[in-house]
């Protein structure tokens, strides 16, 4: 049979046909990412950074365009070459019916430019794909500056390492694959035309194989081979510099250790000198025409490899380190706690250390500072509540807030305390029945109302009974500030907000898909539930226009929708809103920075708006020790998720998006980080200098609790000075676990109002307890500035290594196995839920430490409404006496209470004074002398008397019950908290004034 007989052209109804699977599958699978890009230019036009949206869409292109490019053209020289120099012999071969693979050459010689360009267009398009995410690597090349810091090794700039090196090993790479690539289709394509010929001669046992090349051939694969060998030698150049940030000392150090430098260093400086006598080998069978010589070379290669590069190091490392390791290796661990403490702003510059005994020395009341940080110790814990606002504050179905509540500070009527902040936002997967339908789901339920606060350190009242209160008792219970549209309405907002309506919010995007469809339609009523008596019509700068048919095309096509296309409900100027998730906005205006897992509503100037923290991180800093970023996340099945593990972290950026409008804004936190300068270089205008940010937004910026954790990790080694000690562990510390967690997880670090040692006032603190290493027994206690001034300095209270301070689990175990706390504890679980709410540790008494924890209380239901919910019903404290050692514990209905118990009585009021905390101070003595006063804090009044003041007092309790009656009968739960609290006062102060309520 002929060749031309085995291969017929394709008819063309076959062509018709195959075209057209084509072009479906291509649509099929280009589509959805052309409608992905036009969707998402629309949506960056909206926030305002295309700018950025077309950077990296321009970078990725062109990435993938060069590589792509590069590789095949790599490949198609190849392929060309060997067509070029394919010898004579073969096509004589073929004709005398000689040659195996005369079939296959017919079919490649048949459609030669299909072959000549598809091969190495399949073959590069993956390694162009994988080219365009590497897109930072070459903005940071591009645009990456200096550090002003050298390592302690090769004598370069920090940036050569962060912006040059990664760029040099990612075109090595790439040319690499190119070459090993050109040189496999080589030896396949010259084989194919017969530069490459495989013979076979009979003997009497078997067949042996021999080959023959030309001399084109040869010289191909020889100059294919010899490049491939070059790259390897720049490789093992390139190398050197990875021994910076080495693991093989992990988990002592991170970095190069004695072996790396004296072994490993100069075994790959060999390395390199080999592999370019073995190129120059294969160069040179060119000429001599020998193959046993580039064969020798390599073979010399790959023994060098093995003996120089792995058992060398491994010989030194076994008889000469590890016998000396703590003198081989200090010099090499002072490199790495010196690059780790800047690499992580842990050094001396950010961490004030201060010796601490452990024992109290002063009683509280006479200092000023402890006056003021008992008074704001809090109560309410973020992570219990949620539950309970949610049943107090939800006011209809469809709102919620999130599982973790949030904790920041506001300043009213002049004093700053802390408050357990929420949102009250849409909750979409809370619909129901008809609720759910697509056009009430996306038009009529599009957002969330109001803002909730609630002071950290009280309560509406004290809960006296625990274990026999009914489940309807309304004591325990925050007593809450909103400010939603109703609060407006009534000018009744004590944290102004001009907008309640939140349009953004973190609960919102947990519906799937997220978005809503807003705008006003001519000639037709306002849809948007708003209350329940009014509706509303969005009027914000938010959303993409969907009313021409092109963008409604897209959308219906993006969220596989119809009714995009033809509901009524859209108009000429309906906007849809979508990527409603504070943080997914942050990430995608800004997808060079690291977003951390908690942002938090504030009021700022007037408006609820989301602030996220936003880190610049590097994923290889010369000897600094690697971390993760993020706690472990573990999926429903089992699964652990991969965390990010960084080298070097900065929060450089603050970002806020407005609840109503979505407008995301990104500012300049700190001038010193040269990763933010880069990409500020990149993405010119995309981040707002420092001098831009309003006094009020930065009254709320809170020092981020995943940088701190990252931190306190690294503080538990990194705060040794001596490398030999480090090298011993000895002077470690660690995290304690968490003793109010039914897991083994960590203690989070608790924010927290501390007073200043100087001034008495109030600073808003990150805290953490830190124990000795593998211990329980407290070692340190670290606290980090979030106030404007001072913002992110770091204070540590070193304990003594001779004397035993309970750390948390241990405080933990003392307090529950109090006899009082055993006995009512027994009862209340008969009947209630037990919820043991955030263990603080407080630094007070010049000296000692104060550990405060609330416990809350659910009643047990059968029902499944989730009706019950949590309720502060006592208060533990705990102090480890002076002198005695003893450890005193206080549990009681208030923290007033408590404390009276552990440093006697007076000390409750005196320290609850200037906090406000009458709501939940216990009924005072008018026998008791009153307590002496106490410098710097706010004046204790002293007791009332005569007939004037008690009948004063009697109309204003009188009064006080009329509010509270009002209150109750209209339902509002704001003015309900507030007579409460006017109530507790006007008691206190009839009892003050001599009244009896026997």
């Amino acid at each position: 049979m002929q060749p031309s007989e085995r291969v017929r052209p394709l008819s063309r109804r076959a062509i018709v046909w195959i075209a057209a699977l084509l072009i479906v599958a291509a649509l099929l699978v280009i589509g959805p990412r052309l409608i992905a890009v036009y969707t998402d230019w629309l949506w960056f036009g909206e926030v305002g950074y295309r700018g950025v949206w077309g950077t990296v869409l321009v970078t990725r292109l062109i990435l993938f365009t060069l590589v792509t490019v590069l590789v095949g053209a790599v490949i198609f020289a190849a392929l060309f070459g060997a067509y070029r120099s394919r010898p004579l012999f073969a096509d004589a071969a073929a004709a005398a019916g000689k040659d195996p693979i005369e079939q296959y050459r017919t079919v490649v010689m048949s459609r030669l430019r299909v072959f000549a360009i598809g091969i190495p267009l399949v073959l590069a398009l993956p390694f162009g794909l994988n080219a365009q995410a590497n897109w930072e690597r070459v903005q940071l090349f591009l645009h990456g500056g200096s550090f002003g810091i050298v390592d302690a090794e090769f004598g370069h700039d920090i940036g050569f390492y962060v912006f040059d090196l990664p760029f040099y090993r990612l075109v090595l790479t790439w040319l690499l694959v190119a070459v090993f690539l050109a040189f496999v289709v080589s030896v396949g394509a010259h084989y194919l035309f017969g530069g490459i010929r495989l013979s076979f001669k009979e003997k009497t046992d078997s067949d042996v194989a021999t080959s023959a090349l030309t001399r084109s051939a040869l010289i191909q694969l020889a100059v294919l081979a010899g490049s491939f060998i070059v790259l390897k030698a720049v490789a093992y150049w390139f190398d050197r510099y990875s021994l910076l940030w080495s693991s093989r000392k992990e988990p002592t150090f991170t970095g190069a250790g004695f072996t790396d430098i004296h072994a490993v260093l100069p075994a790959r400086l060999i390395l390199f000198s080999i592999a370019i006598i073995c190129a120059a080998a294969f160069f040179a069978a060119i000429v001599v025409r020998d193959l046993r010589i580039p064969a020798m070379a390599a073979a010399l290669l790959v023994l060098s490899s093995i003996l120089v590069g792995g058992l060398f190091p491994a010989l030194m490392e076994q008889f000469s380190v590890r016998p000396n390791a703590a003198d081989r290796e200090s010099p090499y661990i002072e490199r790495n706690i010196d690059a780790t403490r800047l690499a992580y702003g842990i050094g001396s510059e950010k961490v004030e250390y201060e010796d601490y005994p452990g024992v109290g020395t002063r009683p509280p009341r006479d200092l000023p500072a402890d006056v003021t940080t008992i008074a704001n110790a809090r109560l309410l814990d973020p992570n219990v509540l949620s539950r309970t606002f949610t049943q107090q504050q939800q006011l209809k179905n469809f709102y919620g807030f999130t599982p973790t509540l949030d904790i920041d500070r506001y300043a009213i009527d002049g004093e700053l305390s802390d408050y357990i902040v929420a949102a009250r936002e849409l909750s979409p997967n809370s619909l129901s029945g008809n609720q759910t339908q697509w056009i009430n789901r996306h038009t009529v339920y599009t957002h969330g109302n109001g803002f909730v606060a609630a002071p950290a350190n009280r309560v509406n009242a004290a809960v006296r009974d625990a274990a026999g209160q009914s489940a309807s008792s309304d004591s325990g219970y925050p007593i809450y500030t909103v400010s939603d549209i109703a609060s407006q309405a009534a000018g009744q907002q004590l944290i102004p907000v001009q907008q309640p309506r939140i349009y953004f919010g973190e609960l919102i995007a947990q519906a799937s898909p997220d978005y809503a469809i807003v705008g006003a339609q001519p000639g037709a009523e306002p849809r948007e539930y708003d209350t329940d008596t009014s509706a509303y019509t969005y009027t914000g700068a938010g959303g993409v226009p969907v009313g021409n048919w092109i963008n409604r095309l897209a959308f219906a096509a993006k969220y596989g929708e119809r009714n995009i296309l033809f509901s009524g409900a859209i108009g000429a100027d309906s906007k849809i809103i979508f990527n409603r998730d504070p943080k997914t906005r942050v990430e995608h205006v800004a997808p060079w920075l690291t977003t951390d897992a908690n942002p938090y509503p504030a009021v700022v100037d007037g408006r609820i708006t989301w602030i996220v923290d936003a880190y610049t991180t590097l994923e290889h800093y010369p000897y600094a020790q690697a971390a993760f970023l993020s706690e472990p996340v573990t999926t429903e099945t089992g699964l652990t998720l991969a965390r990010e593990q960084v080298s070097y972290i900065r929060n450089s950026v603050k970002a806020t998006v407005d609840a109503y409008d979505g407008t995301v804004t990104l500012y300049q936190v700190d001038r010193d980080d040269p990763v933010l300068q880069a990409w500020m270089n990149v993405f010119p205008g995309t981040v707002q200098p420092e001098d831009t940010i309003s006094a009020d937004l930065r009254a709320h910026f809170r020092y981020p609790e995943d940088l701190f954790r990252v931190q306190r990790e690294l503080l538990a080694k990194y705060h040794v000075n001596d490398p030999r000690e480090f090298f011993t562990n000895n002077a470690f510390w660690s995290v304690p676990s968490d003793p109010t967690s039914d897991t083994d997880g960590q203690q989070p670090p608790y924010y927290v109002l501390l007073g200043d040692q100087d001034t008495a006032a109030p600073s808003f603190r990150l805290t953490s307890a830190m124990v000795g290493f593998n211990r329980e027994f407290l070692s340190a206690y670290l606290s980090v500035r979030s106030d404007p001034e001072g913002y992110g300095k770091m204070h540590i209270l070193q304990l003594p290594t001779d004397t035993q301070t309970q750390g948390p689990q241990q405080t933990q175990n003392s307090m529950i196995s109090d006899t009082r706390v055993a006995s009512e504890r027994t009862l209340l679980e008969r009947s209630n839920r037990i919820h043991y709410g955030n263990l603080l540790t407080l630094p007070i008494a010049d000296g000692g430490f104060l550990y405060v924890e609330p416990l809350f209380t659910e009643r047990l239901s059968t029902n499944v409404d989730g009706s019950t919910f949590p309720q502060l019903s006592r208060v533990l404290v705990s102090y480890r006496e002076p002198g005695t050692g003893g450890v005193r514990v206080g549990y009681a209905p208030t923290l007033a209470e408590a404390l009276d118990q552990v440093f006697g009585a007076g000390t409750g009021r005196a320290a609850t004074a200037p906090g406000g905390d009458a709501a939940t101070a216990p009924p005072s003595d008018p026998q008791a002398t009153p307590a002496p006063p106490v410098e710097g804090a706010a004046p204790i009044p002293a007791p009332p008397a005569g007939p004037a003041d008690l009948t004063a007092a009697v109309l204003e309790l009188n009064e006080a019950l009329s509010s509270l009656r009002e209150a109750q009968h209209t339902g509002d739960f704001t003015a309900y908290g507030t007579a409460l609290d006017r109530l507790q006062r006007a008691i206190d102060g009839y009892l003050a004034a001599g009244g009896s309520l026997n």
